[in-house]
């Protein structure tokens, strides 16, 4: 009994700390939270940095006239998923990679519209698909193919038909409309005006790192749901990246930006993938085939054939892919939708979402934040495009049967 009192004296003594212990060892646990917290934000600001310039610095908007890069203009920009990109707008503003003017004699000349995914955005220029689509048609049809970019950043369907005359002062044999579900979504959207930079600033700007710029839509949204925290940019890299495929379909399909509008990256929004859409998308399918009624009918007129093709957002990929989705889903009903917009007003739709269910994992071609098709993704897109455009949806472009040969040996 003596024993047990003692221990019990021994062990209230021990509970009753003195009152600064009660001070020092919160703040200590605190301090080593915020230690914790510091070290790991370090660390993702080194390995997910992001420039202050992006290709952004180079564009102004054009009320009138659609967003424009400036011509000569060179622009650089890190992105936190990938490393230095570079975009060089040639003198009439596109990252065509080329000359502005007219075809050599003898090419057949595509000319592509469209927006970032169009453009090659975070993609180096010669693994886009403007650079790799016309080596392997040049390859397949034996002829000589090129393509003049003039994708866009922002460039959705309200700014590509502003800027359409452009389109036609080029040239082209084919117009080929790469459109995303973002294009849909955003379809009358114009680039935010920015008093600083417009079209009176000199052509043949160079921008360097620190410049100010307009931040991306994109990054903006994920801005507004963490800040600048890089270290939520990289968990959620890391746990997009390694999810297996089912869960991050399911994950994703719990996500619409109607119910979270500040809450998600644009490229995560899945209400399109609803088998029947709800009221926000219907009004802007309803947008967008304004739009697509104004192209197609402009080149038309100018008798060049029009051809568009959807290129699924990431989770759209995965679901593809995988070949199921829970009921009340429908990875083609968007693309179903659009093609019947294209078609009714005279233009060809080409459907290359059938081929993602030869892929294993595509949704691993795409940034997993960002949502823009890395470089491996420019290049699956761009054998889909080569196929679908030589295998007779375009009879100036169908393959020889040397190439078909050749290519049946390849696969």
């Amino acid at each position: 009994m003596t024993q047990s009192k003692a221990r019990d004296a021994v062990i209230l003594k021990e509970t009753n700390l003195p009152r600064r212990d009660w001070v020092i060892l919160p703040l200590l646990g605190l301090l080593t939270i915020v230690l914790m917290a510091s070290s790991t934000e370090f660390a993702a600001r080194q390995l997910f940095s992001q420039s202050k310039t992006t290709n952004e610095t180079c564009l102004f908007p054009d009320l009138s006239n659609g967003v424009r890069a400036i011509p000569n203009s060179v622009c650089w920009e890190k992105a936190p998923e990938d490393g230095w990109v570079e975009y060089k707008f040639d003198s009439c503003g596109y990252r065509s990679g080329m000359t502005c003017g007219p075809k050599s004699p003898g090419t057949y000349r595509l000319v592509a519209i469209g927006s970032s995914t169009a453009m090659g955005a975070r993609v180096a220029f010669d693994k886009t698909m403007a650079a790799l689509l016309p080596k392997e048609l040049s390859r397949l049809t034996e002829r000589r193919v090129e393509l003049y970019n003039e994708g866009m950043g922002f460039g959705f369907a309200r700014s590509t038909a502003l800027r359409f005359s452009n389109v036609l002062a080029a040239k082209p044999d084919l117009i080929l409309w790469v459109l995303t579900p973002l294009d849909v979504d955003f379809a009358t959207y114009p680039m935010p005006e920015t008093p600083s930079e417009g079209p009176e600033r000199a052509a043949g700007v160079r921008t360097h790192i620190g410049d100010r710029s307009i931040r991306t839509l994109i990054m903006d949204t994920v801005h507004e749901r963490i800040g600048n925290i890089e270290s939520g940019i990289a968990l959620r890299h890391l746990l997009y990246e390694h999810e297996s495929q089912k869960n991050y379909i399911q994950s994703s399909l719990a996500l619409t930006r109607g119910d979270h509008p500040h809450s998600l990256s644009v490229y995560e929004d899945t209400g399109f993938l609803n088998a029947r859409l709800d009221p926000r998308w219907e009004l802007h399918l309803r947008e967008f085939d304004t739009y697509a009624t104004d192209v197609e009918a402009k080149a038309m007129a100018a008798n060049v054939p029009l051809v568009a093709v959807l290129v699924p957002n990431r989770a759209q990929a995965a679901m593809l892919s995988l070949g199921e989705w829970p009921p009340g889903y429908d990875p083609y009903k968007l693309d179903d939708e659009v093609r019947a917009i294209i078609e009714r007003h005279g233009g060809t739709f080409i459907d290359i979402l059938p081929d993602f269910r030869t892929v294993p994992n595509p949704e691993r071609h795409y940034f997993p934040v960002d949502g823009h098709l890395d470089a491996n993704g420019q290049a699956m897109i761009s054998g889909f495009l080569a196929k679908a455009l030589t295998s007779g949806a375009v009879p100036a472009l169908k393959a020889t049967p040397t190439s078909q040969i050749a290519s049946a040996k390849e696969n």
